[in-house]
């Protein structure tokens, strides 16, 4: 039996019998000679068919080619193979919702989703989960190299992470719990076993968002790290992690963002900064709109301040810190300075929130006293409050969502594009 070839790297084989196998990407006849294009995880690879071969079903059925390598400068990487057999790896293969082997996607969004299991063979539509992956190795290895551990943390939890009513509920063997909102209690817990911890994995909101960048379970990059003075000792470290996964996509991620034409930022070694109320009076002062009251950013002030840091400060980065206390969860650190704010920030690129994060309570008194003003009772809350009782040291941390992340890295106009089988509102299947 001869070993298989990668299509990629059938011109490294001119004059020998290899074999290739792959998905039949596209039949083209011509007048006097026909050929295949066989696709696989490499790239494509042309076959030359002799007159009168028919080949075992249509696109996309997968076959084993055997066949000699010859030099053409007209084939892909300037080799194809010649005098072929052909077997059929599978039956005939259905036609694709569309052809899969034209450059452009010919189709919407919603037959996109549909079919997903075939229309992510196209290669622009999955370049945007090269990217994701290469974004997640990134954030790894940034973190790996400041001294974080990995780790991996129960999806199934007996209260609500962030409290109010934005969650999943379901029955765990007769008793009420919940699908978690994040890995938030956990990572601190493990910031008194490891100091500095992290872990990539899905996260659940029972928001009935129907936007372009909502999801109702979407992967979460979370980092939690011990013994810092404030805010302002986490953000250097996000910092860190977001160049991490830039120059991680740069590395192994460079084919993919051409083929979507996608530009990769520069982040700089010290991202801008800017208040919650200064980065609110600025908008405001720019636009006339007001903005009292209001204590979170929307997506208008978000573009608006994205716009604003690159004509400032040449960044497609800025954060923004402080925000209101009644904007953030009853974990993060107040602002002593300020009353009404808080050691909590987002970090905004390219005009969208990728990342929020902040100073955590540390006190278990605090704790109990957070609890009380929002009117929580600390009750479900006690296998968390738990670990505040036996000393922790000041701690904070931040959370990438991987699917924003990379839609604002692609230029996706919408986050369903980069998030393999999405969940949303309508949404649940395939």
């Amino acid at each position: 039996m001869i070993s298989r070839v990668l299509a990629a790297d059938v011109p490294q084989h001119v004059g020998e019998r290899i074999s290739i196998a792959g998905w039949l990407h596209r039949r083209r006849e011509l007048k006097s000679v026909a050929f295949l294009i066989i696709r696989d995880r490499s790239g494509l690879a042309q076959v030359v068919l002799p007159p009168g071969t028919v080949a075992p079903g249509g696109e996309e059925t997968v076959l084993q080619v055997e066949g000699l390598v010859v030099a053409n400068a007209q084939a892909p990487g300037g080799a194809e193979l010649t005098d072929p057999v052909l077997t059929a790896l599978s039956g005939p293969a259905q036609p694709p919702p569309f052809d899969l082997y034209r450059p452009g996607v010919a189709a919407t969004l919603p037959t996109i989703l549909d079919h997903a299991p075939t229309t992510l063979r196209h290669a622009q539509l999955r370049a945007g989960f090269e990217v994701a992956a290469a974004s997640a190795a990134g954030f790894r290895a940034a973190l790996d190299e400041l001294g974080f551990t990995e780790i991996f943390t129960p999806k199934i939890v007996e209260s609500a992470t962030e409290g109010g009513a934005n969650v999943f509920a379901i029955d765990y063997f007769g008793r009420p719990a919940y699908l978690a909102q994040s890995p938030q209690f956990y990572k601190q817990a493990m910031v008194g076993v490891f100091e500095r911890v992290y872990e990539v994995g899905p996260v659940f909101r029972a928001e009935p968002h129907d936007t372009a960048r909502h999801l109702a379970q979407y992967t979460s990059l979370d980092a939690e790290l011990g013994f810092i003075g404030d805010h302002f000792d986490v953000m250097p470290v996000c910092r860190d992690a977001v160049a991490g996964m830039v120059e991680s996509v740069r590395k192994r991620g460079s084919d993919a963002m051409q083929q979507l034409s996608a530009t990769l930022p520069e982040v700089p070694a010290e991202i801008p900064h800017v208040h919650f109320a200064e980065a609110m009076a600025l908008f405001s002062s720019a636009t006339s709109e007001d903005v009292s009251g209001e204590d979170d950013l929307s997506p208008a002030h978000e573009r608006w301040l994205g716009e604003w840091a690159q004509r400032e400060h040449g960044s497609d980065f800025l954060f923004v810190t402080g925000y209101p206390q009644s904007a953030k969860p009853f974990y993060t650190y107040p602002d002593r300075s300020r009353p009404g704010y808080t050691n909590g920030f987002d970090l905004l690129f390219r005009g969208s929130e990728i990342v929020t994060g902040g100073q955590r309570l540390h006190r278990h008194e605090d704790y109990l006293a957070a609890l009380a003003e929002r009117g929580l009772d600390p009750a479900p809350f006690a296998g968390y409050l738990q670990v505040f009782e036996h000393g922790m040291p000041p701690h904070g941390g931040f959370a990438v969502g991987l699917e924003r992340f990379t839609a604002r890295l692609t230029g996706a106009t919408n986050v369903r594009q980069v998030t393999l089988f999405p969940r949303d509102l309508h949404r649940l299947s395939p």
